[in-house]
């Protein structure tokens, strides 16, 4: 039987065995707005607990648009024209409409890459975009504590916009729960400070912070702690189908607007399964989430709940621009030396995290639970040693050699990685 594994802009074709007894988990059929910009413009006249764009833009004199940087495939050539256009109806001036690229700690969108993700020329050529500095103190505007005691500095550009959106993408997310609303403000357009303080040790190793949790989980309450500071607030929220298809797109109050598109996303996304597997095999979720090895490990994460004690978790990931910034690789160099407990140990006493150190605790998890096994083929040999995995060079063969290993001839599938998050429903 040959399955197709997102990887990449395309997929990887994978053979397996004869032998195995396959079980393939995927999304059930989404919806698809056949009209996808219609449905934007809908949404931005039909609000979820704000009043319509047009009214809350009257009178404005400034506005500030936050989009998710590359690392998220959202719609942004279906979101932004319309948004842009009702703010110039409204009255915006457009010298005072910035669209502010939510880099978090990411390198920062330009050239030929800005042009892709912005989807539009019309809006690059009308309205100014620009990318956020986590590490500039000066582009920063400290609000106070949370009080849970994080600092909260935000960027002046949307502190200081009379209209503040945010747009993005929902999904699972192997820490906050999901994606999208008030994650596109912190971490998104946060300093330096805010962003390590609720990445630590503390706030990760809490077990709510966990795929698909909101309830309980402390990154999502401090996000929330920050909106209180910055409100109103707004948002397009948006969800897309497994062949990137808009599936649902809303617009409102960003608290709000992003629970309704959550609960959209819910029934989707985390998909009952009946058993536990020792052989499991998922991707990165293709491009743009696998152009890095620090972007693949949230495909590790969320199979976890299937993933048989002992067993083999293997993961195809394109990694087409290697492991990622300096400073993770750094921490994967610390994890190798100290191993996952003396890593663990290392990290957890630092009020701030070390830069994306956050990444390589969160691979610790799958580690302690089973074999992690990655194919990688664009990873440079230089770097192989540095994910802290074995390396492949074949899943067909890693298949076999698990199947023999574990005398399991289930195997579990997932093709679309971390956008599916497989709960286990074993019977008692």
């Amino acid at each position: 039987m040959d399955v197709e594994l997102s990887y990449g802009r395309g997929t990887l074709s994978v053979r397996l065995p004869d032998a195995c007894r396959p079980a393939i988990i995927r999304k059930p059929a989404m919806p698809v707005l056949t009209q996808p910009m219609q449905a934007v413009e809908a949404s931005l006249a039909a609000p979820v607990g704000s009043a319509p764009l047009a009214a809350l833009a009257r009178g404005k004199r400034s506005a500030c648009i936050l989009i998710c940087d590359i690392t998220r495939p959202v719609p942004n050539g279906l979101i932004l024209p319309p948004l842009v256009r009702t703010l110039l109806a409204a009255g915006v001036p457009r010298e005072n409409i910035v669209v502010l690229v939510a880099t978090g700690l990411h390198r920062p969108n330009l050239g030929a890459e800005l042009e892709e993700l912005v989807g539009d020329r019309w809006v690059l050529d009308t309205v100014r975009v620009e990318n956020h500095y986590a590490r500039n103190d000066e582009d920063h505007v400290d609000l106070g504590p949370t009080p849970h005691g994080t600092p909260v500095k935000i960027d002046r550009r949307f502190v200081d916009a009379e209209l503040r959106i945010v747009t993005g993408l929902v999904e699972p997310h192997f820490m906050a729960g999901y994606s999208g609303g008030r994650k596109v403000i912190a971490p998104g357009v946060a300093h330096r400070d805010t962003i390590t303080t609720f990445h630590s040790h503390r706030f990760m190793a809490d077990p709510m912070a966990e795929n698909c949790i909101l309830d309980g989980n402390p990154l999502h309450r401090e996000q929330l702690a920050i909106v209180e500071k910055l409100k109103p607030v707004f948002a397009v929220n948006t969800v897309i189908d497994e062949h990137r298809n808009m599936s649902f797109v809303n617009f409102g109050e960003v608290v709000e607007s992003h629970l309704e598109a959550v609960e959209f996303i819910r029934g989707y996304a985390q998909v009952p399964v009946p058993r536990r597997y020792s052989t499991v095999v998922t991707s990165a979720a293709g491009y743009p989430l696998d152009k890095t090895y620090y972007q693949t490990v949230k495909g590790m994460v969320a199979p976890m709940d299937i993933l048989a004690p002992g067993g083999t978790l293997i993961i195809a990931s394109e990694c087409s621009e290697g492991m990622g910034s300096h400073e993770y690789v750094e921490a994967q160099k610390r994890l190798i030396g100290l191993g996952a407990d003396g890593f663990l140990r290392e990290i957890s006493a630092k009020r701030f995290a070390d830069v994306d150190e956050w990444q390589t605790q969160m691979q610790v998890k799958p580690m302690k639970v089973a074999r992690v096994q990655l194919f990688a083929g664009q990873l440079p040999a230089a770097d192989r040693s540095l994910t802290g995995v074995d390396m492949v060079d074949s899943i067909e063969e890693a298949v076999v050699a698990s199947m023999k290993a574990s005398g399991d001839d289930h195997v579990a599938v997932i093709p679309e990685g971390p956008y599916v998050v497989p709960v286990c429903r074993e019977a008692a």
